[in-house]
């Protein structure tokens, strides 16, 4: 059904892209300035909030699910309206972000109100089956971990965004990955979300990579995260056979080891982590002087291997499952060696003095 599916919708998702596209194209007109700074990889001014586009095509196509009385690709209006509320919250804080440059402190009481409107329309996920352990029910747990697990990986997708292509290009292929998923196993409203999704982004990279024109901004990367987290939610208890909520943080894996690791290293060197700072590992890396491009198609091939181990782990013997879930942190331990090899060779590792940065605060 998945292959006539997308052929009915095909003409549907073209103009979504080009939609996206348009509106990039508006947003580089109106040049919402980033401007570099010493913890930037670009050294030009050059415009952002061209996730605008992105968002733009999702909202338009999650629209005609909800014009379609009945249409099989729809969630439960509880589910669906607090899709809608809290992703069109999420951007609009966003983009207001974008041009005002707010602190930390209110874009995440932000996230939380987002985060909190999905969860409160009743999307969060409360047996969880784990590696090793099987399903695990966390009774009135399984709300606040859902939030926890929506903050974390809308703030990862943005502290990555800070190559070119790079948090574009890893939250297209996820799209794909698990648009393929979740048709397979008969997940119509993943499928059709993830698909609309990638459609935007597809109508924004090219303008993003291999030389940004516009930057997605934090309308972009903070929106690909919330929707990729929420269909994580949506995949694992609500969209037609139930599938692993693992699927999503696997097809994440370089993006939430490397935030991960990071956070937890400025944490255990008594850093504030909410002080700007250049010690992501993908900086780190170009910092040491690898190519950035290198650096952003390495990460896209993270996320195609994620996925791959993904599709593995479904088609898996049950005592297998917990070694494939587990198989994406291979490469990241071995990126991390090699990148930590080469910011000590670089003598840009570890940092100095970075937990007493008079810059304001607000920004990984």
């Amino acid at each position: 059904m998945g292959a006539p599916l997308l052929l009915r919708h095909a003409g549907l998702l073209a103009g979504l892209v080009l939609l996206s596209a348009a509106t990039v194209r508006g947003m580089i007109a109106l040049d919402v300035t980033d401007h570099p700074d010493e913890r930037k990889a670009h050294v030009h001014p050059t415009p952002k909030a061209g996730g605008v586009g992105i968002v733009a095509a999702f909202l338009a196509g999650v629209a005609v699910l909800y014009e379609e009385p009945g249409h099989f690709a729809r969630l439960a209006n509880p589910y669906y309206h607090g899709l809608i509320l809290a992703a069109a919250a999420i951007a609009l804080v966003a983009f207001l972000d974008d041009l005002r440059d707010w602190p930390f402190t209110v874009k995440l009481a932000a996230q939380i109100l987002a985060a909190l409107a999905a969860v409160g329309s009743g999307l969060y996920v409360r047996v969880y089956d784990l590696p090793f352990w099987g399903p695990v029910d966390f009774g009135a747990w399984g709300g606040p971990l859902t939030l926890f697990w929506i903050l974390f990986a809308t703030n990862a997708m943005n502290f990555i965004d800070g190559l070119d292509g790079l948090a574009g290009g890893v939250a297209l292929i996820a799209s794909l990955f698990l648009a393929a998923i979740a048709a397979s196993r008969g997940g119509w409203f993943v499928y059709f979300a993830a698909l609309l999704l990638g459609a935007g982004i597809a109508g924004f990279l090219p303008f993003n990579f291999p030389r940004a024109r516009i930057f997605m901004g934090d309308v972009g990367s903070q929106f690909c995260g919330f929707v990729l987290a929420i269909l994580g939610v949506a995949a694992a208890r609500f969209d037609g056979i139930p599938l692993s909520f693992l699927l999503v943080p696997m097809l994440l894996s370089g993006v939430l080891f490397d935030v991960g690791f990071t956070l937890a290293w400025r944490g255990l060197a008594g850093e504030n982590l909410t002080r700007p700072h250049r010690s992501h590992l993908f900086q780190l890396a170009h910092r040491s002087g690898m190519d950035p491009r290198a650096i952003s198609l390495l990460y896209w091939g993270f996320t195609g291997f994620g996925g791959l181990a993904a599709l593995a782990f479904l088609a898996a013997p049950a005592e297998a499952k917990p070694f494939l879930a587990l198989l994406p942190a291979v490469p990241q331990l071995l990126w991390v060696r090699h990148v930590l090899g080469r910011a000590r060779r670089a003598g840009i590792w570890p940092e100095r003095g970075a937990g007493k940065s008079p810059a304001r605060p607000g920004s990984f």
